[in-house]
Formats: C-alpha cells, structure tokens, sequence
C-alpha cells in the first residue's frame, strides 16, 4: 500500500502526505485535522491564525492593559494638568490664592474679601470694590466670564482646592479615561473632556449664582460617565453594571454639600451628546463630520453662554 495520497486528491499544504477535503475558510488552502483551528464559521489554518490575531485588536480591563504614560498619554497629562494646578495654589494661599480667583468659573466678578472667606454682595462693580479698599476694608475685585473672564469655562475643571475634592476627582479621571482612551482614541478623549467640560460651565453660567464660585473637574468626568453610557447602549450592552455608579454620583450631585449640580448635569448632558455624535457617525470616511459636529456643538454652548451675558 502505499504511503501517499492518491494522485489528484487533495492533501494538506503542510502535510503534503496526508489526504484531505477540509479547507481554510480565509485562504483556501486544504487542511489536515493536525493544522486546522475552529473559527466563527469552518476551520482556519495556523498561518491565517497568526494573521487573524495580529490584525484584531486585544480587549483591555477595565482599568487598562497597560499603565504607562505611552498607553494613555492624554488620561496622564489630564491627571497632571489638574495636579500641577493644585500645587500652585496650595503654595500661594489655599482658597485665598489669587490663582483661584483668576481661573476658577464666576459668571459674574464680585468684592471678595482677601482671606476669600466671603465676598460684599451689594458691590457690583470694580469701581465701588476700589473705593471699599480706600477706605480700608480688606477687598478685592474678581473677574466674572460676564467681565470677559471667559477662559474660566475651560479653566475651572483643572482646579481645586481641597486635596481629597481632588484625589477623587483624579481616580475617577484614570479609571474612565484607562478605559475610554484606548477605545475612541487620544484626541476624542482630549475633546470629550474639554467639551463636558465647558457644557457644564454654560450650564453653571445659567442656573448658579452669578457670584458663586465653581471649580473642580467633576463636570468634565461626569461627561466621560455620559460617553460610556452612550457606548454600552450603542453596543447592545446591559447598564446594569454601571447603574450603582450612576445612583451614587446622582445622590452626590443632588444631595451633596457644596455641589454644583449644574456642572454635573451639565457635564454628562455633554457627555451624552458627544458620544452620540461620535457612534451615529463613527466610520473612517465620516471622521471629518464628526470633528464638524464636535464644532458646532461648541459654537452651540458658547452661543448659550453669549446669550446669558447679554440678558444678564
């Protein structure tokens, strides 16, 4: 008898002694059981295997596959963006640092005491503040976004004065950002948080205390909470999962002490609509729209904010 296959039938491209009918669904090549690997749909052999898994992106935990600066580059430089803030006005004043009241988000300026423990709620002016300072009261004028202190919308969500307001606005930040990041890519998730993050300044514009002062990176982070529920929902994906955390951050934000509401609200409203922009037009050719959508939604908030000043 003899040791080959017969002349004509088909033998495995690896085992060329082997006779057999069984063919790689990638690339056509006939297979033997010793190199055949079950897919989805038939077999594949070694070689498409190896194509197969290079080719396919590998799913990542929760907390990120990896923990360096080069997996997450922009998660870091947010983490220390808000760290090196923090530091500055640790070292020149605490509440009281002139920092704060240069960058933190004031819809309109107001008379704040030095110690920034308080401010004169009938001054509405810099001029009636200059003359409380002349006759020796202990004051100062704070810019508003209502003065032009515009830059304080974005601004606000890199500062803090409390070191445990900004540790744990921080773990949040690396856990939603190692897990976000990787999947809608480096500058999406710059612009994720920079837009929650000014959605929930316009909202603070409109329903706070024109003299309230805000700050923090909750409405940014709360954004991101926004995209990742717009991303299990357009996956197919049950929120159970995420709804204990969803239940605590809504009673923090409305049962809390010192919370602004608005920026949360505002925030993961935000979150909300960028992720919907980004997953109704998520194909390659459509990236162009989505940045195009992306702007005019801003356009949109600081028109918001626009209109505010001119009613105020």
């Amino acid at each position: 008898m003899s040791d080959t296959a017969p002349v004509g039938a088909p033998v495995c491209y690896r085992h060329p002694d082997r006779e057999t009918h069984i063919r790689c669904q990638r690339c056509s090549r006939s297979i033997c059981p010793d190199c055949m690997t079950g897919a989805s749909v038939g077999f594949q052999c070694p070689e498409c295997v190896r194509e197969g898994r290079k080719s396919v992106r590998q799913p990542k935990r929760f907390t990120g596959a990896r923990v360096s600066f080069r997996a997450l580059p922009v998660t870091f430089t947010l983490l220390g963006v808000n760290v090196l803030v923090w530091i500055a006005i640790f070292l020149t004043g605490r509440s009281g640092s002139k920092l704060v009241d240069l960058i933190a988000l004031r819809f309109g300026g107001s008379c704040v005491a030095d110690d920034g423990n308080g401010y004169f709620p009938n001054v509405s002016s810099d001029q009636v503040c200059s003359s409380l300072q002349s006759s020796g009261a202990a004051a100062h004028w704070v810019l508003g976004v209502d003065d032009g202190a515009v830059w304080q919308l974005l601004t606000s969500a890199f500062t803090h004065v409390s070191i445990i307001h900004l540790a744990v606005n921080m773990l949040s930040l690396y856990m939603l950002g190692s897990f976000l990041e990787p999947i809608v890519g480096r500058l999406r998730f710059l612009a994720f948080y920079l837009i929650s993050g000014l959605a929930g300044s316009a909202l603070v514009v409109w329903a706070a205390a024109p003299a309230a002062s805000t700050v923090g990176a909750s409405g940014a982070i709360f954004g991101l909470l926004g995209v990742l529920v717009v991303l299990f929902v357009r996956a197919g994906q049950s929120l159970a999962p995420l709804l204990p955390v969803l239940l605590i951050n809504a009673g923090i934000t409305f049962f809390g002490q010192g919370i602004s509401w608005q920026g949360h609200v505002g925030g993961f409203v935000g979150g909300l609509v960028v992720a919907g922009i980004f997953t109704t037009l998520r194909a390659d050719r459509k990236a162009p729209l989505q940045w195009a959508a992306l702007g005019g939604f801003v356009l949109v908030l600081l028109a918001l904010v626009g209109v505010r000043i001119l009613v105020f």
